[in-house]
Order: structure tokens, then sequence, then C-alpha cells
């Protein structure tokens, strides 16, 4: 108990911490007046977009789980995305990761550790795609520098988080590698590590670990390897989709590409485990737009405000609607990805 006061205090510091530059010096009536100027029609298809990452998703986890078992339907797939982002938008922590997998788990008879290798492959890639795409934004930069002025602060975000990003994915990408090629030696490494505890929990964690690196069988060929990348590069084209839509609706005219970096510093402020992505998403998407794009500060408030809103909102509705039809209630998925914590 004492130990889930002390996280909840980081948290909570650490989200008051980005509201406070998130919020620093806002006039509330130039926010207002930028929101008012809303484009109906434009926003009202970018409410629409914000399940498409949902979609996508489903379909490239579909890919994973099918080295498993196939003929499990779309809508299971689409539910457990749902309900799991449903839980990260109410719950600090990101307990929505480990929910994921176990709801998948249990609603489709599927091993709960293949499950969780999925969802360690698909954060990898994740993190992978959006370096690549920064990579290549960077690289292209004097094709657009006309249209593409950042200052120095937000060039040098820009390659602080890409070197992270990028050293974090080689780092997992390693591990996962290491773990799959080397088998029966991390098995081996595992039970030495396991020997101080009873057999029974020592002889529980291994089986779980034995299916936690059957999920990441989908690296023996080079072909999933192919397709899987490009699975991801649809989900995340779809995210910049939503927010080129988003902006223009405010009025924001950018070139579709030129979203790219902007989007990755979303995904850095998302990747804090504050709840519903509180603050790290704010005071991300506000430095994205005033150090990159040179935008009103007070408008790079209203729409970070709105724009957050929306996806929560929408994945919330639909989250909840799912979790009522199946007659389960948030605070049940809750306990179940607290369980599945270390």
């Amino acid at each position: 108990m004492k130990k889930n006061w002390v996280r909840f205090g980081l948290i909570a510091a650490l989200t008051l911490v980005f509201l406070f530059f998130f919020f620093r010096s806002v006039d509330w009536r130039e926010v207002v007046r930028y929101l008012r100027a809303v484009n109906i029609p434009l926003f009202i298809v970018s409410v629409f977009l914000a399940p498409l990452h949902l979609v996508t998703r489903s379909l490239r986890w579909d890919y994973l789980i099918r080295h498993e078992k196939k003929g499990v339907p779309f809508s299971s797939f689409f539910a457990a995305n749902t309900v799991g982002f449903t839980v990260n938008a109410i719950f600090p922590g990101r307990l929505g990761e480990l929910v994921r997998p176990l709801y998948l788990a249990r609603k489709e008879n599927i091993k709960k550790g293949f499950c969780f290798g999925t969802i360690v492959v698909e954060r990898t890639f994740d993190t992978f795609t959006m370096c690549f795409f920064l990579g290549v934004f960077l690289l292209a930069r004097p094709l657009f520098t006309s249209r593409f002025q950042a200052g120095a602060e937000g060039y040098a975000s820009l390659r602080l988080w890409g070197i992270v990003g990028l050293a974090l994915t080689v780092f997992l990408l390693a591990v996962i590698l290491s773990m799959y090629f080397f088998r029966e030696r991390t098995l081996g490494f595992i039970s030495r590590l396991l020997k101080p505890f009873p057999e029974k929990i020592s002889n529980k964690v291994l089986a779980v670990s034995e299916e936690f690196i059957c999920g990441l069988k989908f690296f023996h060929s080079l072909q999933n390897l192919l397709m899987y990348t490009l699975y991801s590069f649809v989900v995340w084209l779809g995210i910049i989709l939503l927010y080129w839509v988003f902006f223009l609706s405010f009025g924001i005219k950018l070139s579709y590409f030129l979203l790219v970096p902007y989007v990755f510093l979303t995904m850095v402020g998302a990747s804090i485990p504050t709840p519903g992505m509180v603050g790290g998403f704010h005071y991300f998407s506000k430095l994205g737009m005033t150090s990159l794009y040179r935008i009103d500060p007070n408008l790079a408030v209203g729409v970070t405000i709105v724009v957050h809103a929306v996806q929560i909102a929408v994945t919330a509705v639909l989250g909840y609607a799912i979790l009522w039809r199946e007659g389960l209630s948030l605070f049940q998925l809750k306990r179940l990805g607290e369980k599945a914590e270390p």
C-alpha cells in the first residue's frame, strides 16, 4: 500500500510540473478566441478519425497473434485495444498496457505470456517507426527549409529525443532478439534468479517467461519483420493524418509531412505514465507547436486541450460501450492489470 502511495505521489508531482509549464503565461481570452474560429466540418472529420489508430493497431496485432492462433476475430483485437487505452486514459501507470494482452488472452484463450510478448514487440516498433520517420524528416530538411523554419530550441529537442528514442529502441531490440535466439540461456538465467522463491511460484514464472519468448517468434522470418514494419508505418501515418486534419480545422495549414516531428514529440509526452497522458502530452504538444512551427502559444494551448479531450472522450465512450456489452467494469480491468504488475 505504501509503495502505491509513493508511486501515486511521484506521478501526481510529475503531472503538476508539466501542467505548470504548459499553462504558464496563457491568455485565456485569446485561447477562447482561437477556439471559436474552428472549422466545424473539418473538426467533425477529425473526431471520426480519432479511433483510426485502434483499427490499424488491431490489424497489426492480428499479424502477430496469428502465429499462435489463427481465426481470432477483428472485434476481439479492437475491444482489447479500446478497453486498454480506456484504462490508460483514466488510471496512472500505463496499466492499460497490461490490460490489453490479459483481456485478449482471456477472451480468446491465448497464452498470457505470448500476448505480453506481442505487446513488447508492438511498443518497440512504435518507437522504431517514429524514429525512422524523424530521421527521414531531418535528412530531407534542406528540401523544405522555406516552409519549416524552426528555431534552435526546436531542432535541439528533436535531436535529443530522437537520440533517446533510437537508443531505447536499439536496446529493446537487442534484449528481445537475445531472448528469442538464446532462449535456453535466457530461461536458465531466469531460473537461477528464481531459486530463492517457492517452487510453485518459480514454475509459474518460468512457464509465463517461456510463453513470452514464444510471443517473439515472428522475428525468425525476415518477411514477418518487413510486413510488421509496414503495418507499423500504416499505424503512424494514420495518426499523423488525424493531427493534420485537426490542425487544418483550427486554421493551422501545414503540409502533412511537416507534422512528423510534432507527432514524434507527442509520442514522447504520451509515453510518460501520467493518467490519461495529462501533463506530458500537453507540454510536448505545446513545445512542438511553438518551437517547430512558431504557432502562437495561446493557440497551441487551445488546440492541445481540445485534441487531447477528443482522443480521450472518443476512446472512453467506445471503451465503456464495450465494457457495458460484456458486463465488465473499469475497476475490474484495473485490478486485472494491477495483479499482473511485477
